[in-house]
């Protein structure tokens, strides 16, 4: 399934059951009320759905993308259709567009409605959790093994949306009454700022909306086809807006320059709020149609599921600009949000944008665009208010909520990386000591599975690397990922390490399941399994696949995000690390016939066929340390290492390839070992029996390790 980034179109008129769409969220009214025959959207806001049997109002109806649009893993938003009965009570929810690859390749979608249908009952001012115990101001749901961030923000839109469309319709206790107090702007304060630095920080946000996206919100509606963009005019934009609130100095001083920032102040009433609407394209936001006196019916404030319209007195020309760096803009205002909205600046709100295409003489349809809006919270405090902790949660972004909850899991992974960074800073004292070494690095790697791997699910993906690239390209946002803090805190480990040390300490230490097939073929070798190892010119042919691998997908994901995120099922971490082979058979033979291969030959797949770990090694050479160390010896005549070398990757004369190491340091105890390294031999004996000891390591045999 595919998740749009716009809000579905809403029909102006009553629709038959039959004729209501999407489908999906067709199914799920009527099964929840199966004498429905007539779903007609209501007149103050279009975006929820009147259900009725006859002249019978049996509940709503609306999609959540309507009205919060919370990025999920993938970084965008899921959309759920949720039914209420005329109570607020929760008649049905399902999941009916998503982008969530653990879901679109994993999980099957009856495991996904199984987690939905647990939210039937419940009232929609319920406080819901997703895992832990039940209480008796909360309500404990299970969660969906191998999909915990994604549920905790399917959990977040059905719940904060029902609360938000039952408190719009009086169905349960909210409006005024449950917000929290006002937040009062900083007026004291101001910073000189570009228009980079505007927008780079959130003061100013950016809607921009292509020909193709308005086409595809009319998709399966009566307006399907009505001024339609040709193939070759999808991608142009058809309007580029921008918004900001202006009261704070530092944004409104800024953009409009200082006398008129001071004569827009002068205007304002107390509880009056300014902001400023600018855009670029063939499409007004104005619109063609407005006269004085009447009201601007093409955009339209949105906060706490009121509307907020504009009329002619509160419109002000903006013509003078003065950010240093701002575009031209085709199109300029200054829109005043009255006393009597109860205007909250602290809160989000959504400057939304409406686009009409006529039917019929009478008759049109319209689809509604929003552009989000959050002021940085440094522009603004709030009255200080007793809150409980549980309180003072829920008034926090998904993400900060997420960390709370793991902040055990954050912590404990928290120590294991400290401890990584102190074996390498000591892996010289820890080389000399072979069985020391030994017992810590099998010790490492069974955390990194178990805890890090099957318990935190804390296993990195050529996926995560690609939705990174497409987020610089199409706008980067920390909640996006934020929202998962195991793989941020990962992430940002695995950057400071990639820098320092290059590709090797993650392959080795941190990959779950890299640890997985290394701890197998050390029990397959304590069980004298036999081990094979190609020879260095085919093997060193073999790491071209990984890196085509890796070619290919992005390649793809250029195209089609979601298709690459399929095809990285080449890797096996999903079934075996993140769902713990709970899964179809085919993926669990892919990923069972590797760990097969693997008792043979180690790392098989790591070496020759992983994407992500291609990825890590193309920043290597860039690396700051080089501290795995070599003797004028190693290669020639010594090349004791290199058949020593459990992957292969130190080449016949003796340079160590860190791109395709794996920091065992393996060859480390080798290098401090007198009893094993041939020159530390000729050095030992030279010492024991002076001029009698041979001159040349070469006199020394070595054996040959197979």
């Amino acid at each position: 399934m595919i998740c749009l980034v716009v809000i579905p179109v809403t029909t102006a008129m009553a629709a038959a059951p039959e004729e209501y769409e999407p489908l999906a969220a067709r199914q799920v009214i009527q099964k929840a009320f199966p004498s429905v025959d007539d779903i007609s959207p209501r007149e103050d806001n279009r975006a929820i759905q009147e259900l009725r049997s006859g002249e019978k109002l049996l509940g709503y109806a609306y999609q959540t993308l309507d009205f919060v649009q919370t990025p999920a893993y993938s970084g965008k938003p899921v959309n759920a259709i949720v039914v209420l009965d005329t109570k607020g009570t929760i008649k049905a929810t399902r999941v009916i567009a998503h982008d969530e690859p653990i879901l679109l390749v994993g999980i099957p979608e009856s495991k996904l409605d199984g987690f939905t249908d647990q939210y039937t009952g419940l009232a929609a001012d319920q406080r819901v959790t997703v895992g832990g115990q039940s209480s008796d101001t909360r309500v404990s749901v299970d969660g969906l093994s191998g999909a915990t961030v994604t549920v905790m923000v399917i959990n977040e839109v059905i719940m904060k949306t029902a609360h938000r469309v039952g408190a719009e319709l009086g169905l349960v206790e909210g409006g005024s009454g449950s917000r929290p107090p006002i937040a009062e702007i900083r007026t004291g304060e101001f910073t000189e700022k570009s228009w980079e630095e505007l927008t780079g920080d959130g003061s100013i946000r950016r809607l921009l909306l292509t020909r193709g996206q308005v086409d595809d919100a009319f998709e399966g509606t009566e307006a399907e086809g009505i001024d339609e963009a040709e193939a070759d005019e999808r991608d142009e934009a058809l309007i580029d807006l921008y918004t900001g609130y202006l009261n704070v100095p530092a944004i409104g001083k800024n953009l409009l320059g200082e006398s008129q920032f001071e004569w827009l102040m002068s205007e304002l009433e107390a509880g009056e709020h300014a902001i400023a609407v600018m855009a670029n394209g063939d499409y007004s936001f104005k619109g063609s149609g407005y006269v004085r006196g009447g009201i601007f019916d093409r955009i339209q404030v949105r906060q706490f599921g009121d509307t907020f319209n504009f009329r002619d007195m509160d419109y002000h020309r903006l013509s003078d600009v003065y950010a240093e760096g701002m575009p031209d803009f085709s199109e300029m205002a200054i829109f005043i949000i009255r006393q009597q909205y109860n205007f909250d600046p602290g809160t989000p709100w959504s400057l939304e944008l409406s686009v009409k295409r006529q039917t019929g003489p009478l008759d049109s349809e319209f689809a509604v665009f929003p552009l989000e809006y959050q002021l940085p919270e440094n522009y603004y405090t709030r009255p200080e208010t007793e809150l409980t902790e549980e309180e003072w949660l829920e008034t926090q972004p998904l993400w900060v909520q997420v960390w709370y909850q793991r902040q055990f899991q954050v912590a404990i992974l928290g120590v294991g990386i400290v401890a990584l960074l102190l074996i390498l800073f000591f892996q010289d004292w820890l080389a000399s000591r072979p069985r020391l070494i030994r017992y810590i690095r099998h010790a490492f790697l069974t955390y990194t599975l178990f805890f890090t791997g099957w318990y935190a699910l804390g296993q990195l993906s050529i996926v995560n690397v690609l939705t990174f690239v497409h987020s610089l390209i199409s706008g980067f946002s920390w909640d996006t990922f934020l929202i998962d803090p195991i793989m941020f805190v990962l992430w940002a480990a695995v950057a400071g390490i990639v820098l320092l040390w290059g590709r090797a300490v993650y392959c080795g230490w941190l990959c779950p399941f890299g640890a997985l097939q290394e701890l197998i073929n050390e029990i397959a070798r304590k069980l004298k399994v036999p081990q094979y190892d190609l020879p260095f010119a085919v093997h060193e042919r073999l790491w071209a696949i990984k890196y085509l691998i890796l070619l290919g997908l992005f390649g793809v994901s250029l195209d089609s995000l979601s298709t690459a995120e399929q095809l990285a099922e080449v890797e096996p971490f999903k079934t075996a690390i993140t769902l713990r082979f709970d899964r179809s058979w085919p993926f669990v033979t892919y990923a069972v016939l590797l760990l097969v291969v693997n008792l043979f030959t180690r790392k098989v797949f790591c070496r020759y066929m992983c994407p992500l770990g291609a990825a890590l090694a193309l920043p290597t050479k860039l690396r700051v340390f080089d501290w795995l160390k070599r003797r004028k010896e190693c290669g020639n005549p010594c090349r004791l290492c290199e058949h020593e070398c459990e992957v292969q990757a130190i080449h016949p004369d003796g340079r160590i390839n860190y791109m395709e190491c794996h920091y065992c340091l393996d060859c480390q105890v080798t290098y401090f070992n007198d009893n094993k390294c041939p020159p530390l031999i000729v050095k030992r004996r030279g010492k024991r029996r002076g001029h009698n000891a041979p001159g040349h390591p070469e006199q020394i045999p070595v054996t040959q390790v197979t």
